[in-house]
């Protein structure tokens, strides 16, 4: 009983082992219903695991399962985040215990009912407790968003190295504050028109009406949800992942402000796609993507020549060799700026291309063609906050030497061969005609299976390290749960 207790306890009360949890459940959900897929199809893996597990697939309803599908593995993405901050910024303790309870309980119960919902029947009670689920999570990001109110001068920033007001507010809590609240609110764009289901709304995949010329409002509202939910969750990393490498002086006084700018203005702007604004509302939201992006480039910077400077800081006059070696020496830190940098080449500028040359270029091509781009560019987005997510928690399980390494370069290696091959994929009919696209589509496809699915198989192996490791008496797991309870009292 105690063994069973004392795993129970690092699990689910330590943040390393509530992120633990939350990966490993991504991780099997992303493997089980990645055999779904039209790759696998067409290999007959998708027939089999139907019969297997005894699915019940109904092709009339795919949108709605692949809905659910994605909202249980971004409640999860969304909970290792909260889980993330929840550690790393201090505040109430109950605020913290409570926000932690719900958030597990909810995506829990999002991921297992949602999934017997959408894939096994459609037992109706399962689907409300899938919305119990959701409920849980937006009440659980209510009570962080208040828990992260910045102007409570226990809260101040006393060291003047960092982004802060006059009076002492810090600003980089004013940005993860924003951040919590716009999610908060962008939440409910997605939640009425859900709530409507049998009386007058029907699911759709918004990749499938984007050529309509007409959309009603709880169209509007859905796509909007769906692009604001992503580009918040890579907002909220990237503020992680600067708070996780100390990111100061200069270039951080520069960045929060724009981050704050650009999360409010990117907001207005989606939020005004469901308005009378709608025709104006892409340009706000340009205007709010770019300081967005150009305080994420800060963070790039400072990070970069942090690395370069540590690395050479026994050798008087280093070259470019030896700069270069400083800088990628280290993966798990490296890596998160180089996703961030890579991300531009596979989403943002292809988004803003796409959006600039619309009616020229994309609308001119046939649909189909335009719809895998669409969701090629939202799952590269999403992929990447996750390939993110796995660097830093490298890091925060102390991983160290030849671990380390093989570690972070296979995530940065196999995820970027996978990312790049669904950019060419994606933009393929800029250079080739659909003649002669097929030797060209084979090979991105079997670069596409071969990144993702390596990338799952060393995730599995990491699972499977931890879960050998919590088998131990005084395994690795004993010494995070100490670290972790030393680190609080310090605090």
């Amino acid at each position: 009983m105690q063994f069973i207790k004392e795993r129970f306890n690092y699990l689910f009360k330590s943040t390393k082992g509530l992120i633990l949890v939350a990966i490993a459940m991504i991780g099997l959900e992303t493997a089980l219903f990645g055999m779904l897929s039209g790759p696998m199809a067409e290999f007959g893996v998708r027939d089999f695991v139907v019969r297997l597990f005894k699915m019940d697939l109904v092709q009339a309803e795919r949108e709605g399962r692949i809905i659910i599908l994605y909202h249980s593995i971004a409640m999860a993405a969304v909970a290792i985040e909260t889980y993330m901050i929840t550690g790393l910024l201090k505040m109430n303790e109950f605020y913290k215990t409570t926000v932690r309870l719900l958030i597990t309980i909810g995506y829990l119960m999002a991921m297992i009912f949602g999934m017997g919902f959408a894939y096994w029947g459609h037992n109706w009670a399962l689907h409300g407790l899938y919305i119990v689920g959701l409920t849980l999570i937006f009440f659980a990001g209510v009570l962080l968003t208040i828990a992260l109110w910045p102007w409570n001068k226990e809260y101040y920033q006393p060291d003047k190295a960092y982004a802060r007001t006059k009076k002492g507010v810090d600003m980089e809590r004013v940005a993860f504050f924003a951040t919590a609240l716009t999610t908060v609110i962008s939440a409910l764009f997605g939640a009425i028109p859900g709530s409507f289901y049998g009386n007058g709304f029907e699911t759709f995949m918004a990749q499938d009406i984007i050529r309509l010329p007409e959309k009603t409002t709880m169209e509007y509202s859905i796509i909007g949800h769906l692009h604001i939910m992503l580009a918040l969750i890579a907002i909220m990393i990237t503020l992680i992942i600067g708070r996780w490498l100390n990111f100061k002086g200069i270039l951080q006084k520069i960045a929060m402000p724009l981050i704050i700018l650009g999360t409010i203005v990117l907001n207005l702007g989606v939020w005004g796609v469901a308005t009378p604004l709608e025709p104006v509302a892409h340009m706000i939201i340009y205007v709010g993507a770019t300081p967005a992006m150009l305080g994420a480039l800060m963070l790039v910077i400072f990070t970069w020549d942090k690395l370069i400077r540590e690395g050479v800081a026994g050798i008087q006059k280093p070259n470019g060799w030896q700069k270069l070696k400083a800088l990628l020496r280290d993966p798990l830190r490296f890596g998160p700026m180089w996703q961030m940098v890579f991300m531009n080449f596979t989403t943002s500028f292809i988004g803003i291309f796409m959006a600039v040359r619309l009616e020229e270029i994309f609308r001119v091509w046939p649909a189909h063609e335009e719809r895998i781009e669409l969701t090629g560019h939202w799952h590269v987005l999403s992929a990447i906050v996750a390939t993110i997510i796995l660097l830093y928690y490298g890091d925060m399980i102390d991983l160290k030497g030849k671990l380390r390494k093989i570690y972070g370069w296979s995530i940065i290696i196999l995820s970027d061969i996978a990312f790049g091959a669904v950019t060419i994929f994606e933009m393929k009919r800029l250079f080739i005609t659909e003649a002669n696209q097929q030797p060209l589509v084979n090979t991105l496809m079997l670069l596409m299976d071969f990144g993702l699915g390596m990338l799952l198989v060393v995730l599995a192996m990491v699972m499977v390290w931890r879960l050998l490791d919590l088998s131990k008496k005084k395994g690795r797991w004993t010494e995070e749960v100490e670290h972790e309870l030393s680190a609080e009292v310090n605090q």
